[in-house]
This record gives C-alpha cells, sequence and structure tokens, in this order.
C-alpha cells in the first residue's frame, strides 16, 4: 500500500484586504489601546470609514485553531477566505490535477504546501523534499547566472553539491538555455525562465513536484516535453505531481485522480474522467443572463444579450469535442437603423484568431425598428478540444461601426467526444473540419 506523502486538515487561509497596520509602530500600538482597552474608536480611520471594531473571532468549524470571522468592518480592514476547511490526501507516486475557476484558491493551496506563506488554521503534514514551480522566475535571482540559480535552487532543496553536477548537462539539456548559461537571469525571456526553472524543479530529484499554470509559458514543444517528463517521473520513479492548469486536455492526459476548488473550497475529488465532467457542467452557466447588464450609453444599436446553446439546444458555455453550436444575439436600439451586419469571431486564449463570421459574407444584413432583434447563428465548425473566447460585433459595412464586445463570452471544449466524432483519435489544430469527399 502506498503512503500518504501530503496530509492537509481543515486547513484554511483568511487574508485581510486593504492596509494592514498604520505604518508605524507608535501608532499601532496607540490604536491597539485605544480599540481594545480603552473601547474607543480607531484614531488613524480614514475620514468615511467605519470606526466598528472587526467582530470577535470564532472557532474553526473542527475546533482547530481561531478564525477570524469574515466580513469584518470597514474601518479594520475586511476578511476574505481564500481557503476554506480543505481536507485531504495524497499518496506517493500520485498525479493530482487540482482544477477551478481563477480565484478558486488553487495558487494559494500551492503557496501554503511550498511554505511560501503560512495557513491560518489547520496542518500540513509533508513527506520528503517538494520541489515547485508556482510563477515564472519562481526562487531564481535576477543578478546571477543561469548555472549560479541551479546551483542555488538545488542547494535550498537540499541537494548535495555532487548531485547538482550529476544532473546539471540534463538540466541544460531540457532547458535548452546550454548558450546562455553563464548570462544573468534577469537578460531571460519569460519562456527561458520557465524552461530552466522547471528543469531544476524536474531533474533534481525531488519526492514530491509542485507546478502551477507556469507551463503555458512555454510553447507548444515545450509543454509536450514538460508534460511527457511529469509523466515520467511519477511512472518511473515513483514521484508524486500535484498540477495545476485550466487546460483540461492536460489534466486528462497527466492526472489520473483531481480536485475540485470553488470559492476556496473543495466542492469534488476522484477519477479525472469523472470530475473533469462534472467541472465543464458547474461552468455551464448562463454567461450572458445577467452578466452583460448593459444600456444604451451613447452606443445604438447594441447587444444586450448572449446565449450559446449545444446540440440539444441547452444555454450553456462548454461543448464536447465535435459538438455544433449556435449563438443567440439580442439586439437593442431606440430608433431605426437598417444594414446591420452581426460579427461573431472565435480566438484562443492567447488571442489566435480561429475564424471570423460576418453576416455579410452571405450578403445577410438586418434592419431594427426602435426594439429588440433575436438573431441566432448556426455553426457546424467542430472545435478541438481547448479554452475559447468569443468577441462579438455590429457593423454597417466595412466603415461604420456601431459596438463591440471583445472576451465577452469563454467557451470550454471537453475533449470527451460528441457522438459523431472517432473517439480516442489524437487531433490537431483548432478546426476539425467536415469536407465532402469525392
Amino acid at each position: 500500500m502506498s503512503k500518504t506523502v501530503i496530509k492537509i486538515e481543515n486547513l484554511s487561509k483568511i487574508y485581510r484586504l486593504g492596509e494592514v497596520g498604520t505604518g508605524t509602530l507608535s501608532h499601532d500600538l496607540n490604536r491597539w489601546v485605544r480599540m481594545n482597552i480603552l473601547g474607543q474608536d480607531d484614531p488613524y480611520a480614514k475620514v468615511g470609514h467605519v470606526n466598528d471594531r472587526t467582530a470577535p473571532p470564532q472557532p474553526s468549524p473542527k475546533g482547530r485553531g481561531i478564525i477570524p470571522q469574515l466580513g469584518g468592518k470597514r474601518g479594520a480592514g475586511e476578511l476574505v477566505a481564500a481557503l476554506r476547511d480543505i481536507n485531504l490526501e495524497v499518496k506517493e507516486g500520485e498525479v493530482l490535477g487540482i482544477i477551478g475557476k481563477n480565484g478558486a484558491g488553487k495558487s494559494t493551496l500551492l503557496k501554503l504546501l511550498s511554505r511560501v506563506t503560512s495557513p491560518t488554521t489547520g496542518s500540513i503534514k509533508v513527506k520528503g523534499r517538494l520541489a515547485s514551480l508556482l510563477e515564472v522566475g519562481t526562487g531564481f535571482h535576477p543578478e546571477m547566472t543561469g548555472r549560479e540559480n541551479i546551483y542555488m535552487n538545488g542547494t535550498i532543496m537540499g541537494m548535495r553539491k555532487w548531485e547538482i553536477d550529476r544532473k546539471l548537462d540534463e538540466i541544460v539539456d531540457f532547458a535548452g538555455v546550454a548558450k546562455y548559461l553563464d548570462t544573468p537571469t534577469k537578460r531571460y525571456s519569460s519562456g527561458m525562465t520557465v524552461r530552466l526553472g522547471f528543469a531544476i524543479a524536474a531533474h533534481l530529484e525531488p519526492e514530491i513536484l509542485v507546478v502551477d499554470e507556469v507551463l503555458a509559458v512555454g510553447d507548444a514543444e515545450f509543454q509536450k516535453k514538460a508534460i511527457g517528463k511529469m509523466q515520467d517521473v511519477s511512472t518511473n520513479d515513483g514521484r508524486t505531481v500535484l498540477f495545476v492548469s485550466h487546460n483540461m486536455a492536460a489534466v486528462q492526459r497527466l492526472c489520473p485522480k483531481s480536485i475540485i476548488l470553488k470559492q476556496g473550497q473543495k466542492v469534488g475529488e476522484g477519477q479525472t474522467s469523472e470530475i473533469v465532467p462534472i467541472y465543464l457542467e458547474q461552468n455551464r452557466e448562463n454567461m450572458a443572463e445577467g452578466v452583460l447588464n448593459r444600456t444604451p450609453q451613447q452606443i445604438e444599436p447594441f447587444i444586450e444579450k448572449i446565449e450559446l446553446f449545444n446540440s440539444n439546444n441547452e444555454n450553456t458555455s462548454a461543448l464536447l469535442f465535435g459538438e455544433p453550436f449556435s449563438v443567440r444575439l439580442t439586439i437593442s436600439a431606440k430608433k431605426e437603423f437598417d444594414n446591420i451586419e452581426p460579427l461573431i469571431a472565435i480566438n484562443t486564449l492567447d488571442d489566435h484568431r480561429i475564424f471570423t463570421a460576418i453576416s455579410s459574407d452571405q450578403q445577410v444584413a438586418y434592419s431594427i425598428k426602435g426594439d429588440k432583434l433575436s438573431i441566432t447563428t448556426n455553426f457546424a465548425e467542430q472545435l478541438t478540444p481547448g479554452q475559447y473566447k468569443l468577441i462579438f460585433a455590429l457593423r454597417s459595412g466595412r466603415n461604420k461601426s456601431y459596438d463591440l464586445l471583445m472576451d465577452a463570452m469563454k467557451l470550454n471544449v471537453s475533449e470527451l467526444v460528441h457522438l459523431n466524432t472517432v473517439p480516442n483519435e489524437k487531433v490537431l489544430g483548432f478546426i476539425r473540419p467536415q469536407p465532402q469527399w469525392t
């Protein structure tokens, strides 16, 4: 039976928003005496801030330590829970995916594991050496060369010089920075920095490897090498990997098991093949309903509402690979307009254009007579697995633009396949065309 190398119990991390302290020790002491002993208002509160003191701290749900009560008064600083009552066990040799929206607490969890910051309550037990790559340049000194940073990082991880010497050539070869090895890392690009940082973390034989979304900085070739290396260290070397990514295809390929974080809490745990559909289902939100909340504000006509529908005519922001979809725009105006041409474009998250669809390409234009107009466009293009963002515009000919919505909606395409697509088939590119063969 595999032994437990990471055990997290009732872990919470609370941050205070706004300024902490007055800036001088004497003022901090004066504030503490006035508010906690004399029962007076905060003498250093800014004009317009409420002077009430923060509500008293409350016991944590499991009785382990004290958690300050969230939603403290403005004068004392508001509190927010980045993580709340997390319990987790990770076995030796396990590859665990951590998924969730931005702000869900993924990076905070990894920082706590890496001891970059301390928990507010709860405990973390880690057995073995842990190497973490949390952001570009983690642990690098910009004035030191690449070679010096390799030795410094290895020493921090508890490696001996002879161990680092033995791995040096492999690290340099993997990172592809041999030409710049004796150049200060402040002159490295972000891609070079993350390649070297990952190579150090992966090759200096830590028992636990923690990788945040930094691999997105590298090019496609490096991402493929990095994922292959993580598979190798877990399968062949029996090392534990924690992997955070918004790329569901990478998570499915690398991680047999995953957890979902949402608003600082763990809301799902299990086999990745079961967890990813749950995560995508949670993201099947009506992104247009109540999100745009737009008023004309001198823009007419304007896009009031956006809806995306899957092949079952369900309003969603997640599709299966190979699934056709449709987009419905609700356009509003107070007066009459003619020759309106809607435009819909799809980009990758790093702003590479996939395609643009304009109604005028089919010699179609619309008129609106001071009311609302609903337009539906059907797409048969099969988007390959990944994340995309949608752009919407209204124009009249090439020289007249009415409205523009950049990044108005995000779209997740799952690696799980639609019925009309061949399963377990590797697909490259962004679109799977459906040509007519004769």
